[in-house]
Parts: C-alpha cells; structure tokens; sequence
C-alpha cells in the first residue's frame, strides 16, 4: 500500500489533498475507529455496488476527512479505482476490496494525522 501511495504522491491532483485542521479535529473527536467505521459505511454505499447511477460525482471534495482521503487515494469512483488500483468496473466490490479500499484510506489519514 505504500506503493501506491508513494505512486499518488506524484500525481499533481491526487497530491494537492490534505486533511484541513477541521479535519483533524473531527478524527480527534470522534476517534479513529469511528473514522473506519465511516470509511467502511461510505465505501459500501457508494463504491461497492455493480451499478452506481452517479458514478464519478458521488464522493464530495469536502465535508468528511474519508472523502478528501478517497480522492487523495483514487478511490473516490471506479474509474479512479480502475485506473491507479486495477479494481475492475461494473461488479460488485468484494469484501476483500472494500478491506484494501478502507486500509488504503485509513493509511492516508494516519500519514496525514502525523505530518
């Protein structure tokens, strides 16, 4: 996983997110496993289903730190899934990737919490 995020690091767009110290704060709050548990819920309505009618605009760029982490680790629509993480489109995610999808987001916070 740090791999690809080393990877992403390079690429201007993916690069230009970080968590805001609202961001941070909120993580502070409402505890990492809270976070996780947010990740999961997002990426299982959002993601992981075969169909997705608004697929490409349903991660907001702003609001929660998993939707500034999801378009820092392309793993925001299945294009972007695709492209950096070679998820296949038009099937349903397993549950094997919604764990490497939420791992991959999570490891981004925690890099982001300790800069």
């Amino acid at each position: 996983m740090n791999d690809i995020l080393d990877k992403l690091s390079k690429s201007k767009f993916r690069s230009s997110f970080h968590l805001k110290g609202k961001d941070i704060l909120y993580i502070k709050e409402k505890g990492i496993d809270t976070i996780r548990n947010h990740a999961y819920d997002f990426i299982k309505k959002r993601l992981a289903p075969k169909y997705i009618p608004n697929d490409g605009k349903q991660t907001p760029m702003h609001g929660h730190p998993v939707f500034i982490s999801e378009h820092a680790t392309a793993t925001c629509c299945r294009d972007c899934l695709y492209k950096w993480h070679h998820i296949e489109k038009n099937k349903e995610l397993t549950n094997e990737e919604i764990d490497y999808i939420v791992n991959i987001i999570m490891l981004w916070i925690e890099k982001e919490m300790h800069k």
